[in-house]
This record gives C-alpha cells, structure tokens and sequence, in this order.
C-alpha cells in the first residue's frame, strides 16, 4: 500500500506523535564563549594578544567573563571592548594585550561565563631570544686610557656651567618679590560617604542620557573610594579596580552587582551597548548598595 493510499486517522497519529516527539526534545541554550591567541609562541616580553568572545542570544541576559589575572602573564594595555548586536543576538568582544617575563611552557586558563560554559585552555611557550651561531663572535676589548688632556679641558668646562647656573639663580633670588600672602578661603568639609549619596541622588532625580548616567556612576563611585580608601581609584581600569576591591571584605552578591555594573558601564560608554532602562536601574542600585557596604566596613 502507498503513503498517499493509508487510513486517514492513521496520517494524522502518524503527524500528533512527530510534533510531540519535537516538542519533547530539551532547549538547548544558544549562548557561546570561545578564547584565543594570536601566537602560541613568544620571546620574553613580547606581546600577546587574548581575544574572548562571547554570543548572547535575544531573550538570554547579558552576562560577561571576568578576567582578573592570568598566572605568569601581565597586563600592557587596558582590555578594548566591543558589541556588536547580530540578527540572532549581542556579540561582546574583548581584546587583552599581555606579556610574559617568565620563561616556560604556560597554560592560559579556562575562563568561566555563568550556566556552565567554559573557554577552552590556551598553551603559550615563552622563550628567551634564539642564539644564532653563525653570527660572527666579538671579543672582549682591553680598556681604553682616557686622555688627560681632554679629561681637564672638560673638568674646566663643568666648573665654568656651575659657575654660570650658580650666578642665575641668585640673580632669580635678588629680582624675585614675595607676595604678600592674604587670609585662605574657609573650605567646607563633606563627609564623601555623604557627597557621594546626594550625587547619586541627582543622577537618579536627572535621568541623564544612558551614556551620560553611566559615567557619572563610575565617577561617583570611584572618587568615594578614592576619598574614603585612598586607592587610586581614579586612573585604575575597571578591572584592576575590581580586582583592588576583592579583599575589602564585601559580601560576594555585593561585589558581584558592583563588579557587573561597572563593566556594563564601560559596554555602555566603549563598546556603544544600549542598556535598558532596567539596566540603569540595576546599575544604580548595586553602585549605592556597595558604597553603603564600604562604608559600614569602616
């Protein structure tokens, strides 16, 4: 008998149990994260370039990889980021320059993004320069006498510029006047836990621009920590900010949020990401929450 020649209610069970076969079958989760190299092989010093990518598909978050150091590398340059928004979802990409000053076989380590996904490891050699050989080898020369002639013509020389410069500056000391120095303006102290809580309040109550919104959280935040911690905070990257902030003693979803709303700033104001007026929010909350933790902990 012929396909087209069956019982009409046998094509139909036939076509029900197909559609649930293909409804049975588990998601799958569409999200990718891959690390490479640009060399596996370099001399000591040398550049080396990490890229990590990272596919988020439409209807997942945005969820980013955190490199806080590598075991044998440094870091040369500040990460430069980007996203780029598909037909299927975001792309981030983030490109790392690093170095090595120790000589040896070394592994690059997986890194982590949350629901399991993992990049794979990545084997670099780090070797000193090759010798060659056939180059022409160069004795060691004696030690040349130096002339004595020439060696106090240059003696007198030295005596003669000190003489000069010392004749300038009495000449500065003689002709230059004091001003008469007046009263110093009063200056108000403000307490920088205090200053940052009203700053954080004018950029909740303005609402500026999301680019905009995103630098005056990092600004807030980095000169209260600048203030109140006396770190650098201010010409740290994000990175290394974060990694300084670990042992601060903050609790892990504390770090975590103001870790994440840093780095969505730095998408926001380098990698031109459009957040959402959630992430804003996000963002807001986590940066006042961990500045209040910091504060307690003093």
């Amino acid at each position: 008998m012929k396909p087209n020649q069956l019982p009409m209610y046998f094509r139909i069970t036939f076509l029900l149990s197909a559609l649930l076969y293909t409804a049975g079958l588990p998601a799958q989760s569409a999200a990718t994260v891959k690390a490479y190299t640009d060399k596996s092989r370099i001399l000591i010093g040398e550049r080396l370039q990490l890229t990590v990518e990272i596919m988020i598909p439409e209807q997942e978050a945005i969820r980013f990889v955190t490199l806080d150091s590598i075991p044998h590398f440094e870091w040369l340059e500040k990460p430069v980021t980007d996203t780029v928004n598909t037909g299927g979802g975001t792309l981030l990409k983030g490109v790392y320059v690093l170095t090595s000053f120790d000589s040896g076989h070394w592994v690059i380590p997986a890194f982590e993004l949350s629901g399991g996904l993992k990049t794979d490891t990545i084997p670099v050699d780090v070797v000193f320069s090759d010798f060659n050989p056939e180059q022409p080898y160069h004795d060691i020369k004696d030690i040349l006498e130096d002339d004595p002639v020439q060696t106090k013509a240059r003696w007198w020389w030295y005596v003669a510029g000190g003489i000069v410069l010392l004749l300038l500056l009495l000449l500065y000391l003689r002709l230059r006047r004091k001003k008469p120095v007046g009263p110093l303006p009063a200056v108000i102290a403000i307490h920088p836990f205090e200053e940052a809580m009203k700053a954080l309040q004018v950029v909740a109550e303005t609402a500026p621009v999301s680019k905009v919104f995103h630098t005056r959280l990092a600004e807030i935040f980095r000169l209260y920590v600048f203030r109140k911690r006396k770190l650098l905070s201010l010409q740290k990257t994000t990175d290394d900010l974060v990694l300084q902030l670990s042992g601060a003693g903050l609790e892990k979803s504390v770090y975590e949020a103001m870790a994440q709303a840093l780095r969505t700033g730095d998408f926001v104001k380098f990698a031109k990401y459009e957040a959402s007026p959630a992430d804003n929010q996000a963002a807001l909350a986590a940066i006042k929450k961990s500045i209040e933790a910091l504060e307690q902990l003093n």
